[in-house]
């Protein structure tokens, strides 16, 4: 984690206080911009904990146990998900 050192992290968050996308894998914590942090199920497992907001430059720290996520699909690959245009 030496390169998160010198990131500018907005607040950490418990992971328990965001809200899980079950469809898209996705966990959501409201910016104060007005959008979402977002942090990806994969991302958590693989060990990173920077959460993104996707509309402006803040970042959050997510805290989180690792055994505590949800287990994965099954098939990430084959998983379809409607997109609307």
């Amino acid at each position: 984690m030496a390169d998160d050192e010198h990131i500018a992290i907005y607040d950490e968050i418990e992971i328990e206080d965001m809200t899980f996308d079950e469809t898209l894998q996705i966990y959501h914590y409201p910016c104060p911009c007005g959008d979402r942090f977002e942090i990806a199920l994969c991302d958590l497992l693989d060990g990173q904990d920077i959460g993104v907001c996707p509309s402006c430059s803040l970042m959050i720290r997510v805290i989180y146990d690792v055994e505590n996520l949800p287990k994965p699909p099954e098939n990430p690959g084959s998983a379809q998900v409607a997109v609307a245009a």
